[in-house]
């Protein structure tokens, strides 16, 4: 969720590290900054912005994917404050178009996210509802709808094109309420991964799998605990899954992350227990998505913000 009082947080939270890491008082008027930005792998080109979200309507951009439907373009919704609109836009950051989600509403959206659904051969997207800042939230929701298909064109928020009815997938933590912001859908089975954001600590994976039966409440699994290469813990903003289904990233305010499957692996999840390769995203003001490019060859990232940079990496090799 982005709150005016949340940069404040994150930097307390940086100055509360340095504090501990050094073990001696920060003094009062000297701000922590980010660490260091991290020695680029050899896998990944420098970060190139590619453009800017250049609505206003577009202030908070907290999940981004790519389209299956709309080739070379993205979905992206707001954080918190808006309603349950999700908006269409090119790599360059042009707003294409607006739709209201029928049938949703918008607590705290933090991801967005693509895969299968009920009809075979038909895209859809998951929609995260699943933000909690003070961990209270008994339930959280993620809003399965089919992927639009085409853009009407002349659509704004004022006057959205409206999506199918959405799914209400209702989700339950094994052990108490967690605040999250990443959500990944396995493109082959629909099952669905949520990781958690945790300050200074080790972020957890809970896994809810396909299919889904709407109306019951679902009881997440928890799968594995992620040592996230950043001295400041788990502060997971947003992940995606690649088309292919090999790889999974995640980002954080500060850099983003990558895990592969082993080529021996039968089973998805097994990614979770995976070295994970940081690399350097670029100066994003407040990054809260990623996004693997259809191709699965480079990775773009938006932030919060009015006319907030789009950055790209491009994945050099395979591995």
């Amino acid at each position: 969720m982005a709150k005016a009082g949340r940069p404040y947080k994150l930097r307390l939270v940086v100055s509360l590290c340095l504090l501990l890491c050094s073990c001696r008082q920060v003094p009062k008027n000297v701000q922590a900054e980010p660490p260091p930005e991290p020695q680029q792998s050899k896998l990944y080109g420098p970060p190139q912005k590619v453009g800017s979200l250049k609505s206003k309507a577009l202030d908070e951009s907290s999940g981004l994917v790519a389209s299956r439907s709309i080739r070379g373009k993205y979905w992206t919704h707001n954080d918190s404050g808006d309603g349950p609109f999700i908006y269409l836009i090119s790599e360059q950051g042009e707003l294409l178009g607006v739709w209201r989600v029928t049938g949703a509403q918008a607590i705290d959206w933090e991801d967005i996210s693509i895969g299968p659904g009920r009809e075979v051969g038909k895209n859809y997207l998951y929609i995260a509802d699943i933000g909690d800042n003070d961990s209270v939230r008994k339930e959280i929701v993620v809003y399965r709808v089919a992927e639009p298909v085409q853009d009407n064109g002349n659509s704004s928020k004022a006057k959205p094109q409206l999506t199918e009815s959405a799914e209400v997938l209702r989700l339950r933590y094994p052990d108490g309420s967690h605040d999250a912001e990443a959500l990944l859908v396995d493109p082959a089975t629909g099952d669905m991964y949520i990781v958690t954001k945790i300050p200074l600590g080790r972020p957890s994976v809970y896994e809810a799998a396909a299919p889904f039966v709407t109306g019951d409440v679902i009881t997440l699994k928890r799968l594995s605990e992620l040592r996230i290469p950043n001295p400041f813990g788990g502060v997971i903003t947003g992940g995606s899954v690649s088309p292919d289904g090999k790889r999974v990233a995640l980002c954080d305010y500060f850099q983003a992350y990558e895990m592969a499957l082993p080529a021996t692996s039968t089973s998805f999840a097994d990614i979770w227990k995976e070295p994970i390769v940081s690399f350097n995203f670029g100066k994003r003001e407040q990054g809260e998505s990623i996004a693997y490019r259809l191709d699965g060859k480079a990775l773009l990232g938006t932030s919060e913000g009015k006319g907030s940079a789009i950055f790209e990496v491009v994945r050099t090799a395979s591995r």
